[in-house]
């Protein structure tokens, strides 16, 4: 694995990590709840009245905020190196994870080891370590 140097982005890269650890920040002491995207989406499919308002609004930020910034800045390339097989497999397994896991990424590497949260490092390391060994599965096992 290589750095673009040309394309290495530290302080955009440092000023998103700061938002998003001032909004779970807010947004427990405001709310106090914590900022996991899998507890947010999944108090939507469990309907409980009155809840529903707060997590509508934050989603549908998650996706507005990306076309409100791209009319400021060019919108960063993506690029997928599989084919949507792939992708629709590694996005149920992701799901799977997370309900094992009782939280996502967000809602444990963030807001978990913010508190000190030691269910929250497993869970991390659990989610880091999985994503080591695919990573070498894949590039080393299977993709010979």
């Amino acid at each position: 694995m290589t750095i673009d140097w040309s394309n290495f982005t530290p302080w955009s890269s440092l000023a998103g990590g700061i938002l998003l650890g001032i909004a779970s920040a807010l947004f427990v002491l405001l709310n106090g709840r914590i900022l996991g995207i899998s507890g947010i989406v999944g108090g939507l499919l469990q309907r409980r009245s009155g809840d529903s308002g707060w997590r509508i609004s934050f989603i549908l930020g998650l996706l507005v905020a990306p076309a409100a910034w791209s009319l400021l800045a060019p919108p960063a390339a993506a690029r997928v190196d599989a084919g949507w097989l792939a992708v629709v497999a590694a996005g149920l397994l992701v799901g799977i994870g997370t309900r094992y896991g009782a939280g996502c990424t967000s809602g444990h590497g963030v807001c978990g080891l913010s508190r000190l949260s030691p269910r929250s490092l497993m869970a991390t390391l659990a989610f880091m370590a999985a994503g080591f060994a695919t990573v070498f599965v894949v590039r080393h096992l299977i993709a010979r």
